[in-house]
């Protein structure tokens, strides 16, 4: 927090410093003896009518009364990691959306609208990663016609702890209406300790696992993320610069797979995704096998980084991916509208 010279707190947050990232300190409490002061860090993404409004990493919105302020200063953006390689947010927004194509796409100023007959909201959603370039309600009027021509629901996907202004976008969906429904950790790590993954089984022959450059049956039987088939589910998967898919058989020439994973190399990043094992195969290091034998894959074809996507109620997939060296980068939400 700020101090005067005489050592008293010190409001130095504006209306101005709306999209910027601030750190201020309220007081809260209902009478003088439970007074206390709390703090909030995140994106000032409004200031209207003596509220604030604040956009933590998390995607939380918190609202301060102006009255309440003792304390406020713009702090330098959150570092985009801790450890592990480096990446700003446009990088890696741009290397996801490379690595799940959809099916039909068109441009609105500089978001994307992506649709895939409804697999997956990543592929059916508004990509905003800049000026729409018209009025942001002439925009979203275009965003909800577009996917209403389609039969499908408008879905934007925006970031938060990456860059103010995806933050101040999500506040505006917000006010207007749209409700956030899924929110997902972006994750990166050095790819070369997960290609290095103890994998003991594999190396000595008892588990299999293969590779191939198409989602074939035994790997789709695996596979849980659509309802019904299509050739559009076969090309969102395939899509990508460098596509690998690893497939664990099970045990009879008809029998589903053990454990599956998809890997994207797209220069030096490598992206994980559909890492999924049966569940009567689980805690038998299907999964750390599978990745393993991906990065192994993708350290050939020269990438060094790693990402992936996990949905952040997703408890046991977060600790493996803690336990492999992956911290969180930003996290997404998205937005459907009203």
């Amino acid at each position: 927090m700020e101090f005067t010279a005489g050592g008293q707190l010190e409001v130095r947050v504006t209306p101005e410093d709306v999209g910027k990232r601030v750190s201020v300190r309220r007081l809260t409490g209902g009478s003088a003896a439970g007074e206390r002061f709390t703090d909030v860090v995140g994106v000032l993404t409004s200031w209207d009518k003596g509220v604030l409004s604040i956009t933590r990493r998390s995607g939380e919105t918190v609202r301060v009364d102006e009255e309440a302020l003792v304390a406020g200063k713009v702090v330098p953006s959150a570092p985009a990691r801790r450890r592990g390689p480096a990446a700003d947010f446009p990088e890696l927004a741009h290397v996801m959306a490379r690595a799940w194509q959809p099916v039909e796409s068109e441009t609105l100023g500089d978001w994307t609208l992506r649709a895939a007959h409804g697999f997956t909201r990543r592929a059916n959603s508004v990509l905003p990663l800049g000026d729409p370039g018209r009025p942001l309600d002439e925009a979203l009027a275009r965003v909800r016609q577009w996917y209403a021509e389609r039969g499908l629901p408008a879905y934007a996907q925006v970031a938060t702890g990456a860059a103010g202004t995806q933050e101040v976008l999500g506040a505006e969906l917000d006010s207007r209406g749209w409700t956030l429904e899924v929110s997902a950790e972006v994750r990166i790590a050095a790819l070369a300790p997960i290609g290095d993954l103890d994998t003991a089984a594999v190396d000595s022959g008892v588990v299999r696992v293969g590779l191939s450059r198409t989602a074939d049956e035994r790997w789709m039987s695996r596979y849980q993320r659509f309802t019904s088939p299509g050739a559009h589910v076969g090309q969102v998967l395939g899509s990508g610069p460098s596509v690998w898919f690893a497939t664990v058989p099970g045990e009879g020439d008809d029998a589903a797979a053990r454990a599956i994973g998809r890997c994207v190399v797209d220069g030096r990043w490598a992206g994980f995704a559909a890492v999924e094992v049966d569940p009567a195969h689980r805690r038998q290091g299907l999964a750390k096998a599978v990745m393993a034998v991906l990065a192994r894959r993708a350290l050939d074809e020269g990438a060094s980084a790693a990402w992936l996507q996990v949905e952040s109620d997703n408890e046991g997939a977060r600790a493996l991916y803690d336990g492999m060296g992956f911290t969180t980068h930003h996290r997404y939400h998205h937005y459907r509208s009203a």
